[in-house]
């Protein structure tokens, strides 16, 4: 598994205005200095502890993303450095972001995620309740959180009309929501198995793992 070439292969093949997060779960700070090393600066991790650990030892010009379920008590450990967190469902967990952006003296940025998936093992919130949040009262006085767009997940299946179909909902919903509110830009949707559909659908933003690190090791 050549990891800088397979950067390359997908910075070269996605369009512009597509930004590539290299998912790094489970992988070793080696595998992502050689990503480093072909120019990616994007890397996403699913678990706090982890990607702080990854934080603490490499470059600091990376862009760290948490792509994965958030508890709000571990909120205060990425506080600090975390660029974007992908997974925002509910308002609790972005009252909670707020709070410890505000005591680093920093402003995070979030997407909400929605849930487009069939399987109940998917988290996410639906349109109605995310922009409940963005109308709300609470939101308007936070001061050190802003919502930048919306992610979503297809349900993992092999059938491309079903996620298609999945991927063209959420993008309705997130037109609608960038017409009202003019900090929505950023759409996060699509990874390895179906990133192409996605990207093809509007999305913005790609999560990608398995196809340039390899197959994970969960051992």
């Amino acid at each position: 598994m050549n990891i800088s070439e397979n950067i390359k292969k997908y910075k070269a093949e996605l369009p512009e205005g597509v930004k590539l997060v290299a998912i790094s779960k489970t992988k070793p700070k080696s595998d992502i200095l050689e990503a480093y090393e072909a120019g990616q600066r994007i890397f996403g991790e699913n678990k706090i502890q982890e990607m702080t650990d990854k934080w603490e030892d490499l470059p600091k010009d990376i862009e760290w993303h948490m792509v994965g379920h958030v508890q709000r008590n571990k909120v205060k450990y990425m506080a600090p450095y975390v660029g974007l967190i992908h997974a925002v469902d509910s308002l609790k967990l972005l009252k909670e972001i707020n709070k410890q952006a505000k005591k680093n003296e920093r402003s995070i940025k979030c997407l909400l995620q929605i849930k487009i998936a069939e399987e109940d093992s998917k988290f996410g919130i639906s349109a109605d309740e995310a922009e409940e949040i963005l109308k709300s009262e609470a939101y308007a006085k936070m001061e050190n959180t802003e919502i930048i767009g919306l992610m979503g997940m297809a349900t993992f299946t092999d059938d491309e009309k079903q996620v298609k179909s999945e991927f063209d909902y959420l993008k309705k919903v997130f037109d609608g929501f960038a017409e009202k509110y003019p900090a929505i830009k950023e759409l996060s949707m699509g990874m390895s198995g179906d990133y192409k559909i996605a990207v093809k659908s509007g999305s913005t933003m790609v999560r990608i793992g398995s196809s340039i690190f390899g197959e994970r090791n969960y051992n």
